[in-house]
């Protein structure tokens, strides 16, 4: 994952450097005294009309921030402006020494920082201006940063340079319960670019995860191949709870199209790859007898993958129970996965404890094939996914109910 600095426009002070340039009149063979009559044949009218000294030319360097300002905040330009007269030199270095990169004008007259400033830091000006008659004037001073006393951490769910399913959603996790004000200016900034236009929308979980989290989903599944570019700036944002510690951002590719169609009704799950079945498995769903059994209907993801797990639910007896070829499909303890106990009922019937079960060699062909964001979608169950079955369950929230999520939505 990529962590950048983002920089936008703040508001800072500016100090001045002026140097003056004063202009002379000479004007040859003539004088003119007050109260003593023109000479050399010059009438008072001709002195009276001789042309007045020019104005002086003056240079004033200003910077931004200030020297001697403290606790400026991070994001926007540094710079360096001249209103005559030349830079050379300019530098805006920490307290280590390390000289923040930047450029000039073509003309020279201006300065601009092209990295954005750190935080708690001390920056010190260096340079010169040299004025249109040759005057030199040092740039100096120094001025620091805010020190945050605490920050707000990002994650990205998709790694750079992923291959994902076409179901996959964009979740960013937060280590802090974020303000509403907070999540609406974190909105503002967010941006997912597409290499073909996707219609999609953010929206903002519930807070019952360890801190705030705002998932992107599309309206409908990815298109096949779409290249997709997220930026999460959050760095210099002042969230209530914390200033953005680091920006995040993330570049990945929609693969082919693999959709699991798993009907209860018929115990057994269809893998339909890029609109052609390529896999027709028996399958043993959960106990629809037992409302805690049951395998949850509506549209899972695949979310990860382990050649063995670990499962447990002591109410019905069993405990760090080794399972083999599994494909977590929700957080609520839903996978597809081997299960060589439930052999004689895949197809027949359903008796799980809501995974959803094949036999050991059908498991292992499935789950060589998943991928992250893969969709799959169960029917024929009685109670449906929702957001009591984990954290994510993005595709089990109509579209307008989604896009009323959020934070910049108007009520």
């Amino acid at each position: 994952m990529k962590s950048v600095q983002w920089r936008t426009a703040r508001r800072l002070l500016a100090g001045a450097v002026t140097v003056g340039l004063a202009g002379a009149l000479v004007a040859a063979g003539v004088t003119a005294t007050k109260g003593t009559p023109a000479t050399a044949g010059t009438t008072h009218e001709e002195a009276a009309a001789a042309p007045a000294a020019p104005a002086p030319v003056v240079a004033v360097a200003t910077l931004q921030p200030q020297p001697g300002t403290a606790d400026v905040h991070p994001l926007g330009a540094a710079r360096a402006s001249a209103s005559a007269g030349t830079l050379s030199d300019v530098a805006l270095t920490d307290s280590d020494g390390g000289a923040l990169p930047g450029g000039y004008s073509p003309d020279r007259t201006q300065w601009t920082a092209t990295a954005p400033l750190a935080y708690g830091e001390t920056y010190t000006w260096s340079g010169a201006l040299t004025a249109p008659d040759g005057a030199v004037t040092p740039l100096t001073g120094s001025f620091g940063t805010v020190r945050p006393t605490k920050y707000v951490k990002g994650t990205l769910n998709i790694d750079d340079g992923a291959t994902v399913g076409v179901a996959a959603p964009v979740i960013v996790r937060f280590d802090r319960d974020l303000p509403p004000a907070a999540k609406a200016e974190i909105e503002r900034g967010l941006s997912v670019q597409t290499s073909t236009p996707v219609e999609g929308a953010w929206a903002w979980l519930p807070d019952d995860w360890g801190g705030s989290r705002v998932h992107w989903r599309p309206k409908e599944y990815w298109p096949v191949g779409t290249q997709v570019t997220v930026s999460i700036p959050l760095y210099g944002k002042d969230l209530g709870v914390g200033y953005g510690r680091a920006d995040l951002t993330t570049h990945f590719t929609i693969g082919r199209s693999q959709i699991v169609k798993a009907d209860e009704d018929s115990h057994r799950i269809v893998v339909i790859r890029d609109g052609q079945q390529v896999m027709d498995l028996p399958a043993s769903y959960g106990l629809e007898t037992d409302p805690r059994r049951v395998t949850r209907n509506g549209t899972h993801i695949v979310m990860a993958k382990s050649e063995k797990v670990l499962m447990s639910n002591p109410d019905y007896g069993y405990v760090n129970q080794p399972e083999y070829w599994a494909v977590r499909i929700s957080n609520n303890g839903e996978f597809i996965h081997a299960n060589p106990a439930s052999v004689g009922s895949q197809g027949r019937r359903n008796v799980s404890h809501g995974c959803i079960n094949l036999s050991t060699a059908n498991a292992k062909a499935y789950f060589d094939t998943a991928m992250y964001g893969d969709p799959v979608e169960v029917t024929g169950s009685s109670v449906p996914l929702s957001a009591a079955d984990g954290d994510v369950y993005d595709w089990a929230v109509p579209w307008d109910q989604w896009k009323a999520m959020s934070a910049l939505s108007v009520s």
